[in-house]
């Protein structure tokens, strides 16, 4: 399985969290790493060319911190530019349809803080479903989401174990991932 991450982080090589997630998937063949940012500072995003390349994967995860209850605002614009009526939703729009895509995404918070009732009122996957939505409109198997919780807080070790976590979940099968 070819798989894609696109690392979606405004200041990746200050994120401890996301730089040892990415760091972890270097060393792992069959998985290419884009940073988004470092792709796009100008934000002027090449349609043609991000089209092409989800063609050519298999597995896409989408990397991220988690930003006020959603994804940074460069991957946001991404979706809006990438994911084109007539490409990937509406007639014709099918160039999607059989691509997994995965959300890995990094909290501040607790895990107990994303519950029912609890300070932010709701679960990440309850809180990621536009992203699902989004996933689901364009014919793509959006997969359970990786969720790190306090990596701001997290111990360099912490952080090595749960990028360890990570590129193992990505690389699982979707019967493994969706059992």
């Amino acid at each position: 399985m070819k798989t894609m991450v696109i690392a979606a982080h405004p200041n990746l090589n200050q994120s401890r969290a996301n730089q040892a997630f990415t760091k972890e998937l270097a060393r792992h063949t069959g998985i290419d790493v884009r940073n988004l940012y470092e792709e796009y500072p100008n934000w002027l995003i090449d349609v043609a060319k991000e089209q092409r390349l989800l063609l050519e994967y298999d597995r896409i995860v989408f990397q991220f911190p988690f930003y006020w209850y959603s994804c940074p605002p460069l991957l946001k614009k991404w979706f809006d530019d990438v994911f084109t009526y007539g490409w990937a939703f509406g007639p014709g729009g099918d160039h999607l349809k059989g691509k997994e895509f995965i959300v890995a995404t990094t909290t501040g918070g607790s895990e107990n803080g994303y519950r029912s009732g609890a300070h932010n009122g709701f679960t990440i996957s309850e809180l990621m479903r536009p992203i699902q939505s989004t996933i689901d409109r364009c014919n793509g198997t959006f997969l359970p989401i990786f969720v790190t919780y306090n990596a701001d807080e997290g111990t360099d070790d912490y952080l090595r174990q749960e990028a360890q976590r990570y590129a193992v979940y990505i690389q699982a099968s979707m019967a493994v991932i969706a059992h």
